[in-house]
């Protein structure tokens, strides 16, 4: 092994031991700064998107404030959450649960869809679909009902997948293996952008923390499922 990667397998492994010690000692990484969803939409259409942007799974542009055709997408749905944290329905959950509303208005799971694709979508799992149309208007989106699997393109699926595997670790959320090897084939695929790492940022200044995944996008091999 080269001096090179040495050091590289040696940054690795005490980034990795930080985050594992921060877990062992009950230090919470997840977001404190906004107390419920209501409150992060606005946060979401006013300060996060202020300027507009594209939209996750079409890469469709638009204008800044509210856009009537897009809402916002819980990348690791909502209904998974609940099944999880065992507090009734979604709004059984936002009455009850300090911790589901936590969860529920984390920024670095939310991200801009169209509404009609984010309904089609729902709380399928992500995966490959063979032999589907693709969404109406060129949006290059597959679902497959019977299987309840969504197939993103190729172009989001790093962001995705990074989101999915922060809301794992950072709220001790579960991913099965299946669901998580592609995850992690998707995080190789598509690396950080550019507009990641910037939306990253823009976060941490308003909820105050980061996803560590758009940091360091190697981790993601080394979770176990």
């Amino acid at each position: 092994m080269s001096s090179r990667a040495r050091a590289a397998a040696l940054g690795l492994a005490v980034m990795l031991l930080a985050f594992r010690g921060a877990a062992a000692t009950g230090e919470s990484s997840g977001q404190r700064g906004i107390k419920d969803y209501e409150e992060a939409r606005i946060l979401f259409w006013h300060k996060l998107y202020s300027g507009g942007g594209h939209t996750l799974y079409c890469n469709e542009s638009f204008g800044g404030g509210y856009n009537r055709g897009i809402n916002i997408e819980h990348v690791f749905p909502m209904s998974w959450v609940t099944n999880a944290l065992h507090c009734g329905r979604r709004k059984e959950c936002e009455a009850s649960s300090p911790r589901f509303n936590r969860i529920e208005s984390d920024l670095h799971n939310l991200f801009p869809a169209r509404s009609d694709v984010n309904y089609a979508r729902g709380s399928m799992s992500f995966g490959m679909v063979s032999g589907e149309r693709r969404w109406s208007g060129g949006c290059d989106f597959e679902v497959d009902e019977r299987r309840r699997v969504a197939e993103p393109r190729p172009g989001a699926r790093g962001e995705i997948a990074r989101a999915m595997f922060y809301m794992r670790d950072t709220y001790g959320l579960v991913i099965y293996r299946r669901l998580g090897d592609r995850l992690k084939q998707w995080n190789r695929e598509d690396p950080v952008s550019a507009f990641e790492r910037q939306r990253n940022d823009a976060i941490e200044k308003i909820q105050g923390n980061r996803n560590k995944y758009i940091d360091h996008p190697e981790l993601a091999d080394t979770i176990e499922f």
